[in-house]
């Protein structure tokens, strides 16, 4: 995933180096030479900051980043459902949400960093007594305050702790902590968002696991039948499930207690290449997410086995809409023919969208701002031969 805003850093320039170009935000965005030695890099944040950066010997130049970008639009219980999971003992179990942090988490078609995600965690980070492999949904901050950070803000932090390299984990004291405490969690999503660098500009994709059927769905509550004594299954949108670290962080002079966290990301797998080398850590199936919780049993160093690239996702490109992350409605998600710039025909690995999107909870187009339209009888007709995502994010727009 990358992250389509780029961010403002300065460096500390010096003669006699092999050249780097950069972006001066001081010449109106004017693209200048200069030459780099060593240099200290700390991120700016507003133009306040930018302002304090000396006239010589510094510039501010743009970077771009990786893992940017979600969507999350199951209300909060459907979160719950879709995440029933088996203990140990092959028991399908329910999470429930940690106190307090269900009515944090926002449905969102457009999630950037320091926005709050669902995450599933084992309960014992919360409870001693509990077993290591109960879980529980909390609603964490994206991107990862170490424990030890001084500051009383956290937008001070003067890195990106977005995202973690699965090759640096070991190497950095803000990954390392908590991976050696077991402190490993997955983070929830519809998919993710990536952009492909082309010569002029950048194409979105989003990118999810493909989506299937099975026989004896239920189009009104997406679950089968439940087996006596255990949650039914979900058999809704299969949500992307994605290995990340999280920590605990308070606040220096008191305060509430913060809980953040990071996405690992790996090599991208050889059908995303095109659109970008890195991708986010996966975890396929409810095995590698029990292993990848269990901190009880499966130690670190071996839970990191699981770090791999998946040749097993899909996608379809998106609207530039989703550029801005202000823009959070379904347009964000809604497939583009990148030849007529029009909905395109359904692939095979989409077609089962609609089958229990079309009749979703609403509640996800209210987050979203989703504006009531009006549909004539060509329209419908054509939403009807449309591709299933496009005609569950039509459907969304027309339940508010």
């Amino acid at each position: 995933m990358s992250h389509v805003t780029f961010f403002l850093l300065y460096v500390n320039l010096s003669t006699g180096a092999e050249p780097l170009y950069g972006t001066d935000s001081r010449q109106s965005g004017r693209c200048r030479r200069f030459s780099v030695t060593a240099c200290s890099v700390h991120f700016v944040r507003t133009k306040s900051q930018l302002n304090r950066v000396p006239e010589s010997g510094a510039c501010a130049v743009v970077v771009r980043g990786m893992c940017g970008r979600t969507a999350c639009t199951l209300a909060p219980d459907e979160v719950s459902r879709a995440c029933v999971y088996r203990d140990r003992r092959g028991h399908r179990r329910q999470p429930r949400w940690k106190d307090g942090d269900r009515e944090k988490y926002r449905p969102s078609y457009n999630k950037s960093p320091q926005s709050m995600s669902p995450v599933l965690v084992s309960q014992r980070h919360f409870d001693e007594s509990a077993p290591a492999d109960e879980c529980v949904l909390a609603s964490m901050r994206w991107g990862l305050i170490p424990s030890w950070f001084k500051e009383n803000d956290p937008s001070k932090m003067q890195y990106s702790t977005s995202n973690c390299r699965s090759e640096n984990i070991l190497q950095k004291k803000s990954y390392k902590d908590p991976l050696l405490k077991g402190q490993r969690c997955v983070i929830l999503a519809d998919g993710f968002y990536e952009w492909q660098k082309l010569e002029k500009n950048k194409q979105p994709f989003f990118i999810y696991f493909p989506q299937t059927r099975t026989p004896d769905q239920d189009p009104e509550d997406h679950q089968t039948k439940s087996v006596e004594g255990a949650p039914p299954e979900w058999t809704g949108w299969k949500l992307l499930t994605m290995a990340g670290l999280f920590d605990c962080w308070t606040p220096p002079d008191g305060g509430e207690a913060l809980y953040s966290y990071s996405i690992i990301t790996v090599n991208a797998s050889p059908n995303l290449q095109s659109i970008h080398n890195r991708m986010p850590a996966v975890l396929d199936g409810e095995e590698e997410v029990r292993r990848w919780l269990d901190f009880g049993k499966v130690k670190s160093l071996d839970a990191m086995s699981l770090l791999q690239s998946k040749n097993i996702l899909t996608f379809h490109p998106v609207s530039s809409v989703v550029n801005n992350s202000r823009n959070n409605n379904p347009e964000c998600l809604q497939p583009l023919d990148l030849n007529s710039k029009k909905e395109p025909r359904p692939t095979a690995s989409s077609r089962m969208m609609t089958s229990w999107l079309s009749s979703g909870s609403p509640s996800k187009s209210k987050e979203a701002g989703v504006s009531e339209r009006k549909e004539d009888g060509k329209a419908k007709k054509k939403r009807e031969s449309s591709g299933t995502l496009q005609q569950w994010l039509q459907k969304k727009a027309r339940t508010k």
